[in-house]
């Protein structure tokens, strides 16, 4: 597998694509387009390890910056960015598409995830799968506050993966929410895992599981 290389896309009137671009040897033209949470950025430990395992697999995966980060190498996203990040992941998906001639993937953890869903919800059909790694599905305890209103109009199928330790939302009240959504949804506890995912027990083993999960007969993904 080679190893990753920093890719940047800058097309006239289009938001620019900054991150790094995994190509496999034995690639089957397929791709996963990762990105990042509020307090991160596309090097995280948990995307750089998804982006090898899948890789590996035989995926080619960018995994990108979103554009407040872009902006801004600290600190959450500003109020009002929302928007311009999820025209971020659509400039990604139309890169990539210009890249590889498979099926399109897009994934992201928490806040990137979030705005990937809505992009998919308001624009049914733009990409095949969604991985969605520690959806936020409301702040820390405040669970009156979901953040689940464009799940009726989600389409997409998807795979959320999902702490049991996770302070924004529990196992049983994403299950519940999951029921909101008309697309097939696919469940991945990860047991003793908190928001991040990736532990000291797991960090081995988790980007596999994942991998697996997405790969397996439930979604026929990869054949």
């Amino acid at each position: 597998m080679n190893d990753p290389q920093e890719f940047v896309d800058a097309a006239q009137n289009e938001v620019p694509v900054r991150g790094f671009l995994h190509c496999p040897s034995d690639a089957g033209g397929d791709c996963l387009i990762l990105t990042h949470g509020a307090g991160s950025n596309c090097n995280a430990p948990l995307l750089v390890a998804l982006a090898g395992a899948f890789s590996a697999s035989g995926l080619t995966v960018l995994r990108c910056d979103l554009p407040f980060r872009q902006l801004r190498p600290h600190g959450p996203p500003q109020r009002g960015s929302a928007e311009r990040d999820q025209e971020g992941l659509r400039a990604a998906i139309t890169s990539m598409r210009r890249q590889t001639s498979g099926r399109m993937f897009l994934g992201g953890h928490s806040y990137g995830g979030r705005q990937a869903s809505i992009l998919c919800a308001a624009e049914p059909g733009l990409v095949d799968r969604l991985l969605l790694l520690s959806y936020p599905l409301h702040p820390p305890q405040r669970p009156s506050e979901l953040r689940t209103g464009h799940f009726p109009d989600l389409k997409t199928p998807a795979l959320f993966v999902h702490g049991t330790r996770d302070g924004f939302g529990s196992i049983d009240e994403l299950t519940v929410a999951l029921k909101l959504i008309p697309a097939r949804t696919e469940l991945l506890p990860i047991s003793g895992a908190g928001h991040e995912l990736m532990t000291k027990k797991n960090r081995d083993e988790v980007a596999n599981l994942i991998v697996e999960a997405f790969r397996s007969s439930a979604y026929d993904v990869i054949a």
